[in-house]
């Protein structure tokens, strides 16, 4: 494997939904890295999991929830988790924060497609249908989770 670099400044960078910004860094068939920042009450990533990849998160600033499986988790700056394949899983900034997050995923996949797609839905390009369609081709399934569509609800005053 040679060296891989990415430059700040030459970085390409997608407002996938309102108050996110995804910033891609690697997409190789080892390795899929991107940032993603969130301001507070950005919606995140729903309900999904991959069947071939093991997806890890680094909070690098705020507060992020996480499920995992049946469980949400919050992470601090600096706390690290990594998600195995075939565990549901979402994130979002924890009520009343931001976040920043290193994202990660093993194997990679030319998953930078995905993310281009995820903007053009964002910018009205696109449809949700679109995203459903391409689970297969990014390994991006969606499913459903009582406790994470109950999150919002109890952390709103």
């Amino acid at each position: 494997m040679t060296e891989i670099a990415t430059r700040a400044a030459t970085a390409e960078a997608i407002h996938d939904a309102p108050g996110s910004l995804i910033t891609l860094l690697t997409d190789t068939a080892e390795l899929t890295c991107n940032t993603a920042t969130f301001d507070e009450g950005a919606a995140g990533a729903p309900v999904h999991f991959h069947t071939k990849a093991t997806e890890f998160f680094h909070v690098t600033a705020g507060r992020l929830d996480v499920l995992v499986g049946d469980e949400i988790q919050t992470l601090g700056a600096g706390d690290f988790i990594a998600i195995p394949p075939g565990v549901k899983h979402a994130f979002a900034p924890a009520a009343g924060h931001t976040a920043s997050v290193f994202v990660g995923f093993t194997p990679g996949m030319g998953r930078f497609d995905y993310y281009r797609l995820l903007g053009r839905v964002n910018a009205g390009e696109a449809t949700v249908q679109d995203i459903k369609d391409s689970s297969a081709t990014y390994d991006n399934h969606y499913a459903e989770s009582a406790a994470w569509s109950g999150r919002r609800r109890s952390a709103e005053p």
